[in-house]
């Protein structure tokens, strides 16, 4: 979301945003001299909580949600989302104390929308009402810009959020990077929606697993455990995907049930209680079998999710390419690469590491690029 802030040196209303490679800011507006701080304060206070509920409905889209009859929550969101109309509205006509307390909204947009209006009522200031007027109308073009997979100017914020759903066109920005560089350029962190990346890193770490499972003669869901004896590495949650994958599930489904679960629980919710009994009562038999009868859980802290709540999609898209590496490096283990040009050379045995791991990538690459054309179907 963007973050807006008072300049008091300045005189200056400002706003700023994430980027995915550092934080941009721009001036809203000068202030008057001799504006109260604090009632300007409020109005960055009010601006910024709009801005977090219009980003919410980006990424808690209604087509994430199980159902859209009324009064459901896939409702809720849509009907927040419609919302965005109203917000010019609720800014310049907000509701103002009268004989009795203020009516408050049960929309969080248009009732933070209700605060800024509030907040220029008090600072009577027309030229700085136009200026926030204009502010809010590119924050919402910049939502409704991401949601359409343009994440260009304001919009590119969104590549530090974590999304229930994926745009099509976002996956196959991501896809068409991983085709580029199959072990995950920079611009899959900064250019692209984690979530839709971590779809298509997710096409790309199946077709990583079966090369390296070609090589190795494991199983392609358990190539990952054998690469973490190589070097270490988190294995466990690009494994949970080859899992998932393996028993049919889309890279689509397969990454939008993780983040949406983590997601959930970064709300306060517990998404899946049976999952969560059972992995309670599949990690007491697990302490039995060492500690007795009577196993001590008080102590031992359980994960809710396999992801970070704080970062879900951006910390799974990590996961998977330190898998895509994984594969890599049990390839590396079992292939057998042409090397008579390095033996035909004098360079020392640092050269000759380099120039053999730069041989083995490249062989790597192409042939998970070939597996992944291969069944690139299941990417759509």
């Amino acid at each position: 979301m963007t973050r807006y802030c008072v300049d008091p040196d300045r005189n200056e209303l400002t706003a700023a945003w994430g980027t995915g490679e550092g934080d941009l800011t721009t001036r809203i507006a000068v202030l008057p001299g001799g504006t109260d701080i604090a009632a300007s304060l409020r109005l960055a206070r009010a601006l910024t909580q709009l801005s977090e509920a219009a980003w919410h409905t980006y990424t808690h889209p209604a087509s994430a949600a199980d159902s859209l009859e009324p009064n459901s929550e896939g409702w809720r969101r849509e009907q927040e989302r419609q919302a965005f109309s109203e917000v010019t509205k609720a800014i310049t006509q907000p509701n103002l104390p009268q004989t009795g307390p203020v009516i408050v909204s049960y929309s969080p947009l248009i009732e933070s929308a209700h605060q800024v209006g509030r907040a220029l009522h008090t600072l009577d200031n027309p030229d700085l009402t136009k200026a926030v007027l204009a502010e809010t109308a590119i924050e919402l073009a910049a939502v409704e810009s991401a949601e359409l997979g343009n994440l260009t100017g304001r919009a590119q914020q969104a590549v530090l959020l974590s999304r229930e759903d994926v745009s099509p066109v976002q996956v196959a920005a991501a896809d068409h990077l991983l085709e580029q560089d199959p072990f995950g350029p920079a611009a899959l962190f900064s250019d692209v929606d984690p979530t839709a990346a971590s779809v298509a890193a997710a096409h790309w770490l199946a077709a990583a697993a079966e090369v390296a499972a070609d090589a190795s003669g494991q199983n392609p869901t358990a190539v990952l455990l054998e690469a973490d004896d190589i070097e270490a590495l988190p294995h466990e949650t690009p494994t949970l995907v080859l899992e998932l994958l393996d028993s049919g599930a889309s890279p689509n489904d397969a990454v939008t049930t993780l983040v949406r679960h983590a997601m959930h629980v970064a709300d306060g919710l517990l998404p899946d209680p049976t999952a969560l009994r059972e992995q309670l009562d599949d990690f007491e038999e697990t302490l039995a079998e060492y500690a007795g009868d009577e196993p001590d859980i008080e102590d031992v802290a359980l994960r809710l999710t396999p992801l970070d709540p704080k970062r879900p999609a951006r910390d799974l898209l990590e996961d998977l390419l330190a898998g895509i590496h994984g594969c890599w490096l049990l390839h590396s283990e079992y292939d057998e690469l042409d090397n008579k040009e390095e033996d035909d050379t004098e360079n020392d045995e640092e050269r000759e590491a380099e120039a053999h791991q730069h041989h083995s990538r490249a062989r790597f690459a192409q042939l998970v690029r070939a597996a992944a054309t291969r069944n690139h179907d299941r990417l759509i």
